[in-house]
């Protein structure tokens, strides 16, 4: 079998056969590296971290049928170490890709805003977030909360005002 012949050449020193053995599998090998860390430079990298460690160790390799299974081993723990060590920072280019510009600023906005209507009285949040959030009108938020429609009108208004000057007037 030519697979025993390479491993056994491999293990000798030879640095082609090495090379021919991981080009036989190279699809393989990146796309289990590819699921592990899901993205395309990273798997590569870590493919290069398992192409050195199996150069330096295929010596220690007993049986040469195991080659690829050694191999992918190597691999999954190479992807595990990159993980571990890229969990501790959060590249913002890749987060700031993920997330549109503009879904970024609207996602901001409303933070902001549920920060300031948290502040309210949960009497006004409530007729607020009725009108606005739900798009009820005032006849539906009279009946639900069970007030007349001037109260209503009246606690929207009065949330209104004090969510413009929470808001320092940007409303």
């Amino acid at each position: 079998m030519e697979i025993n012949r390479l491993v056994r050449s491999a293990k000798q020193g030879d640095q082609d056969a090495l090379v021919r053995l991981i080009m036989n599998q190279k699809q393989e090998f990146y796309r289990l590296a590819y699921v592990y860390v899901k993205n395309q430079q990273d798997a590569l990298d870590v493919m290069e971290d398992m192409i050195v460690i199996l150069y330096e160790n295929i010596h220690r390799l007993k049986k040469e049928e195991s080659f690829y299974s050694w191999s992918k081993t190597i691999l999954v723990n190479c992807c595990k170490r990159h993980l571990r060590s890229s969990q501790k920072v959060i590249p913002l280019d890749s987060l700031y890709e993920e997330i549109h510009e503009d879904e970024f600023r609207q996602k901001e906005e409303q933070i902001l805003l549920e920060n300031h209507l948290s502040r309210l009285h949960q009497k006004h949040q409530e007729a607020i977030r009725l009108r606005y959030f739900l798009d009820m009108d005032y006849q539906a938020i009279s009946d639900l909360m069970k007030i007349p429609i001037g109260t209503v009108k009246s606690r929207i208004s009065i949330g209104l005002k004090k969510l413009k000057e929470s808001l320092g007037g940007e409303f």
